[in-house]
């Protein structure tokens, strides 16, 4: 059985792993730099590398990062983990992409939050379609049932769809799950997926995916 790459040598510095990454990785398919626990000085060598795109689960840690780093050029910010309702605004105010969003009341909140705040980010809605106590999401038939409401939301660019494997799914497995989801995708005419990260980004990647989100195997 050929066996994949999932990452660049150990000791390689962080300019070579963003370059590994970056000739591995077809053009229509983009590096997410997970930065969540990462110092301040590893996102500015990330920058200076070239890398613009960053996501973070901790809203007050990405706030003071984002303070931090005011002085560097615009950067992409992407909010990836769950959604407290509460913390909606000020998710809204500081993430350009959320690729977390997992219900209809969720996404009608966040509309209307959205249009009072003269914003219309990018999201992902994210699904659930395997078993796992541990992930939140819309079910498959959820979505379709909910689409049309989710289609009337003025305030939100809803670009694509966002899984997570579950635990314990052979390389095969994940690629059925992957394909799956863009095969959803693409009967909602979405064209855009968040799938793949450290341990399975290149079975995301072979399934189509247009966003991998790489902590671990690049930090």
């Amino acid at each position: 059985m050929e066996t994949i790459e999932r990452g660049p040598e150990p000791g390689m510095g962080l300019a070579d792993r963003l370059e590994w990454f970056r000739c591995r990785l077809p053009p229509s398919c983009h590096l997410l730099a997970v930065s969540k626990g990462q110092p301040l000085d590893r996102l500015r060598e990330a920058v200076h590398c070239g890398q613009r795109s960053f996501g973070e689960s901790r809203l007050q840690e990405a706030i003071s990062k984002q303070q931090a780093l005011a002085d560097l050029p615009p950067l992409d910010w992407h909010f990836i983990g769950r959604l407290q309702a509460n913390k909606a605004r000020a998710v809204l105010r500081k993430f350009g992409t959320i690729h977390s969003l997992d219900s209809l009341v969720l996404a009608q909140r966040l509309d209307r939050i959205a249009r009072e705040e003269g914003l219309r980010p990018r999201v992902f809605l994210q699904v659930k379609l395997r078993p796992d106590p541990a992930k939140t999401g819309f079910s498959a038939e959820d979505l379709r049932s909910d689409w049309p409401a989710l289609q009337a939301l003025t305030g939100l660019d809803v670009v694509g769809l966002m899984t997570i494997a579950p635990l314990g799914l052979t390389s095969d497995q994940q690629v059925n799950l992957f394909e799956t989801c863009r095969a959803l995708a693409s009967e909602l005419g979405l064209p855009e997926l968040s799938m793949g990260m450290s341990g399975d980004w290149p079975e995301a990647v072979q399934a189509g995916s247009t966003w991998v989100r790489l902590g671990s195997a690049l930090f």
